[in-house]
């Protein structure tokens, strides 16, 4: 696997060890601040402050790579950032502690995001970007899957201690920072002078971006208005019946499907195009979806998480990749992380309503109108000419 450097592994491996310290905390993350005295209403503040952080950080800090040249310390200080969070929440249990440690993870995540997918942009050719960014999201994945794994184990043989979960979780966190001291910036030859940079600056990028690029953004981001949180499709699972070992067990699945086959279908991207795969990925997204309004079978849960997987493979790693061909080398920082900025921004509003769609008519109108909604977004990217693999080169 030349196409696959040394630099992509080590990348990799970081997202591979921050994941598995994430989502370790990710199932006990609710249960542990009601024990502390957060409200539901506090908790969703919480996460919707944190997500608008982290939504806004990534353009900002994505442009400023481009302007600097530099990424790999954006990726450094990010992962930092994010793994000194994870002990924080356990130390002290203020709510604005709380929130401070909460936001310091999200800003994390906004640093080191543009950085790191321009990385794995430029050691990719046009005809392999699939390929690289789907191993990326394979291995990040598989964290997804180990994270919430260690936990159960952890919280079987020691109920309820779930402020040493933090701490233990300090410890992947940290081995993926020193390993991201393996990564080397590419020599930059021309001379970059100082610009100010404002922090909504990335703004101005839509204005001057590539007309390809905004029509495809302007999909995703529909898209994502109606995709909302996971947490909406384990409930369903819940509520139908599945106890809460069953629930975290069939998020794991999802996870591991989705680890599984997100290098095997970058492969075929780069093979059958990028526009393709992400369609058939929508495709499985509507299906799941309108499965889980008509579902009743709780065993029929594991084959639609399994489809989940599956859409998520032909899609995560997918978009970017697509984004990454259709703007120039220069801005790929800044195009993926004004993408991603917007992307956090609708994930907050999309659950949000769906959970008012859910409130007043129920389950099933909000998983088919999600749905539904889906099918015009692949009508409309039908509508948008397949990508050249060799848009931009420079």
């Amino acid at each position: 696997m030349k196409y696959i450097t040394r630099t992509v592994w080590v990348l990799s491996v970081v997202s591979l060890l921050t994941d598995t310290a994430s989502e370790m905390l990710y199932p006990i993350m609710p249960i542990y601040l009601k024990t502390i005295g957060f409200s539901i209403v506090l908790i969703g503040i919480l996460e919707g402050v944190a997500e608008a952080t982290a939504g806004l950080s990534k353009g900002y800090f994505g442009k400023l790579s481009d302007i600097s040249g530099r990424r790999v310390p954006f990726v450094q200080f990010g992962y930092a950032f994010s793994t000194i969070s994870k002990p924080m929440m356990a130390i002290f249990t203020f709510p604005i502690w709380i929130f401070f440690a909460r936001t310091i993870d999200r800003i994390g995540k906004g640093i080191r995001t543009g950085a790191r997918d321009a990385i794995l942009s430029d050691e990719a050719t046009p005809q392999t970007k699939g390929k690289v960014f789907g191993f990326h999201r394979s291995m990040d994945t598989l964290g997804a899957v180990i994270g919430p794994s260690l936990a159960l184990l952890y919280l079987y043989y020691y109920p309820q201690d779930y402020k040493t979960l933090f701490f233990i979780a300090f410890i992947p966190g940290l081995f993926a920072v020193l390993s991201s001291f393996y990564l080397k910036d590419k020599k930059v030859t021309e001379h970059k002078p100082k610009v100010k940079t404002p922090f909504f600056s990335f703004l101005n990028y839509w204005k001057v971006s590539p007309t390809e690029y905004r029509k495809v953004v302007i999909g995703l981001l529909i898209f994502t208005l109606f995709n909302s949180s996971d947490i909406f499709l384990l409930l369903q699972a819940k509520q139908s019946g599945l106890d809460d070992t069953m629930v975290i067990g069939v998020y794991i699945f999802y996870n591991l499907i989705y680890a599984l086959f997100a290098f095997p279908i970058g492969v075929l991207a780069d093979n059958v195009g990028l526009k393709t795969i992400f369609i058939i990925g929508l495709v499985l997204f509507a299906t799941v979806y309108f499965g889980m309004a008509l579902n009743t079978n709780l065993y029929f849960f594991f084959g639609l998480f399994f489809l989940y997987g599956i859409y998520a493979s032909a899609t995560e790693g997918i978009s970017k990749a697509w984004i990454s061909n259709i703007t120039d080398k220069k801005d790929t920082a800044t195009a993926i992380g004004t993408f991603s900025g917007f992307q956090s921004i609708c994930t907050m509003l999309a659950s949000s309503l769906t959970g008012l769609i859910w409130f007043q008519f129920g389950a099933t109108t909000a998983f088919i109108t999600t749905a539904t909604v889906t099918l015009f977004v692949i009508a409309y990217f039908l509508t948008i000419p397949k990508p050249t693999n060799d848009t931009f080169k420079s």
